[in-house]
């Protein structure tokens, strides 16, 4: 029997907003290597380049609702976030990982990129010492 559940429109976006609220205040973590299965997956062998601080609220709302089914999804925006003006270390971004404002409880992973990714950077190559800013990054809850 499958398992693939669709939700409303009202359901995708009550999600997608409950987790916008838990990155209130956190921080987000940029990394090179290779993403952990998931973000209850404790980081090895990957090098944090960047650590960029979260506004609270760190996304806008309401979540807006676009596409058609069965592909639409909830989506939000971030709101500012500061750049890290000195870059941990040298490499080239390819996830990260956003912590809650405690500053050690994950909230989710994500893929780095320049654009149509989960979180979008200028460039996916960063040094050690430089400016690191985020020129868009979206949360969204599929229907």
């Amino acid at each position: 029997m499958a398992n693939n559940p669709y939700f409303s429109d009202e359901a995708a976006s009550a999600s997608v907003a409950a987790v916008a609220a838990l990155c209130d205040g956190g921080t987000i973590n940029i990394y090179d290597g290779a993403k952990p299965a998931d973000s209850n997956t404790a980081i090895t062998n990957q090098n944090l380049l960047a650590s960029l601080t979260l506004g609270s609220p760190a996304f806008a709302t309401p979540a807006t609702v676009s596409g058609t089914a069965p592909s639409r999804k909830a989506t939000v925006t971030a709101n500012a976030i500061t750049d890290d003006t000195s870059a941990d270390a040298t490499g080239t971004a390819t996830w990260f990982r956003v912590l809650k404002a405690d500053g050690t409880s994950p909230v989710y992973d994500g893929e780095v990129g320049t654009s149509g990714s989960d979180l979008n950077l200028a460039t996916t190559s960063i040094t050690a010492g430089e400016d690191v800013s985020i020129t868009s990054w979206t949360l969204s809850q599929p229907e």
